[in-house]
């Protein structure tokens, strides 16, 4: 049980910060080709991804919520205790890619 609470933490880390990164080039180049500067929409881009890439880790907001819901009613605490620490992950997921692109880009993404 506890292995796979692992490999649920690492992917849902690395789902986040896929998302993050991967759309904000995506979206950066799609801003190039429109004309706006790449640098600039990558920080807005960014900004805006952050609760989508936390909501495509933890697949979907249903999901997480029956868990509580199990959780809560059935006195299971483990399950409670696991989708916060998945939902902890990919926060954690989303702020290192923000950081990633922090160091790149020289500026700061709030």
């Amino acid at each position: 049980m506890e292995d796979r609470m692992i490999v649920s933490i690492v992917q849902c880390f690395f789902i986040a910060f896929g998302v993050i990164v991967g759309g904000t080039i995506i979206g950066s180049i799609g801003s190039y080709l429109t004309g706006e500067a790449p640098l600039t929409s990558m920080f807005r881009i960014a900004k805006g991804l952050r609760i989508w890439a936390i909501v495509a880790a933890i697949g979907g907001t249903f999901d997480a919520i029956s868990n509580f819901e199990k959780g809560i009613l059935d006195g299971s605490t483990f399950d409670i205790f696991k989708q916060m620490v998945i939902i902890v992950s990919a926060m954690g997921g989303v702020k290192a890619a923000l950081l990633l692109f922090e160091w790149l880009l020289g500026e700061e993404v709030t």
